[in-house]
């Protein structure tokens, strides 16, 4: 017989397995720009393609680093980090805490410790958190915003940046975005070259 601590030890590994499968499950539901083509006005499918990519903008991987504060958020609930801690002037920490010193060069599972070689927060100018699609959308289009960038810009930052790609690949126990990295970047790709037309709300 397995006991008790036994009992306890295969609960805890079916519920880790559970979440695990979810996660996988989860990454897959992003559509193509292909399947848009049926919408005939081309505003409105740049839209509805945009929409389509706010699936992966507003997922708890890109929000998290996207905060409407200078406290980054964690975990698929977006919790306020732990150990607190601050953006700092140039988005990698405070001087006494760097995001480096815990975040290394990549993941530590046995830690639940997400990593990157770049790993820090996004400029305040692009605070994601809190806002809707449209909101969003009008935000990385704005110059004034998105440190005067043309928006087929975006098409390399979400579609090939190696930082944003951790989305996809963030580590036991975080739900990966939607989609795969090269779908985003497809979307943002089609939806630049339609006009880049944001969405309504």
């Amino acid at each position: 017989m397995w006991g008790r601590a036994g009992v306890v030890v295969a609960t805890l590994a079916m519920g880790m397995l559970t979440a695990y499968a979810a996660a996988e499950v989860a990454s897959d539901k992003l559509a193509s720009p292909e399947s848009f083509a049926g919408i005939s006005d081309t505003a409105t499918r740049s839209a509805a393609v945009f929409s389509e990519l706010g699936k992966v903008l507003t997922s708890p991987r890109c929000v998290n680093c996207h905060p409407a504060s200078d406290r980054p958020r964690q975990g698929d609930r977006a919790r306020l980090h732990q150990p607190p801690v601050e953006r700092g002037a140039d988005g990698h920490g405070l001087p006494a805490m760097r995001c480096s010193s815990c975040h290394q060069n990549a993941n530590f599972d046995p830690g639940r410790v997400p990593g990157h070689p770049e790993w820090h927060l996004a400029p305040r100018e692009m605070a994601w958190e809190g806002k809707t699609v449209a909101e969003i959308c009008a935000q990385i289009k704005d110059p004034a915003r998105n440190g005067n960038r043309p928006v087929e810009a975006l098409i390399d930052h979400i579609g090939k940046d190696t930082l944003v790609g951790w989305a996809w690949a963030p580590g036991f126990g975080r739900t990966p975005a939607p989609g795969t990295q090269a779908q985003a970047g497809a979307l943002v790709k089609a939806w630049a070259e339609s006009g880049a037309a944001c969405p309504a709300n």
